[in-house]
């Protein structure tokens, strides 16, 4: 049987995101960035400044993004996931990375920070 709200339309929340939600999401997702990159040790802190990366929210979850400008620096940063991921589940422990490879260069990598400690044994 469905969960159905003893609620009036009128007071039921609204299924598409308004305006003022939008800008508060975009806010959020820039305070949760810049208080992530904060918690990362130096060595993280230089490798993501030679990239472009953004936090997102999709879906509800939390995602690092990074775009790697090359492979010597999409290396890197694969190398680096585990530290990269403990400082991301901080935020939320369902949070992924998803690293891109320069265009041209192979597919994204992506991982969930539940899944890092079996990354790190396979590395």
């Amino acid at each position: 049987m469905k969960n159905r709200s003893f609620l009036p339309p009128d007071d039921l929340p609204s299924t598409e995101a308004t305006q003022v939600d939008k800008i508060l999401r975009s806010q959020l997702e820039h305070s949760t960035g810049r208080c992530f990159f904060e918690a990362c040790d130096q060595i993280t802190r230089a490798l993501l400044s030679s990239c472009q990366w953004y936090v997102t929210t999709d879906d509800g979850a939390l995602m690092l993004v990074i775009d790697c400008p090359d492979i010597v620096t999409y290396w890197h940063i694969v190398s680096n996931i585990p530290p990269i991921g403990n400082r991301l589940e901080r935020f939320a422990s369902s949070a992924k990375i998803r690293v891109y490879p320069p265009f041209g260069k192979g597919t994204p990598f992506e991982i969930s920070v539940n899944e890092i400690s079996a990354y790190r044994d396979w590395l």
